[in-house]
């Protein structure tokens, strides 16, 4: 299920207003976020019955600062809840948003593996 964003944030030294839509593509293993129609950034995933493992997050260098990446993890993470899914954070940048808010999101990451996936 698609999730629309509006977010004021300062870019180049201006206010800049975008509209920033993520979407699970099933079929590519991958959260992606696209901005104005435009795919900036995936989140890669590997579903395993009810465990999702993401594997690697990346955003357009062009796109960045602005937090896109953040708001596609948050999202993934979110959408991972809704589904009753365990996630194991291989990602080192999924591994850093779940650390920065663990009342959150940490709870996702079953107990006894929480011991893999200290923040990098």
């Amino acid at each position: 299920m698609p999730v629309s964003c509006l977010d004021r944030t300062p870019y180049a030294g201006r206010e800049r207003s975008m509209t920033a839509t993520v979407r699970d593509n099933p079929a590519e293993n991958r959260y992606e976020i696209e901005e104005d129609g435009q795919r900036v950034g995936i989140a890669v995933y590997r579903l395993d019955g009810d465990t999702i493992a993401f594997t690697h997050t990346e955003v357009d260098p062009a796109f960045g600062g602005r937090g896109l990446a953040r708001r596609l993890v948050t999202t993934a993470l979110d959408d991972a809840r809704r589904r009753g899914l365990a996630v194991l954070p291989f990602c080192p940048y999924v591994r850093k948003v779940i650390a920065e808010n663990a009342e959150t999101y940490l709870d996702l990451v079953p107990p006894a593996q929480r011991h893999r996936f200290r923040p990098a």
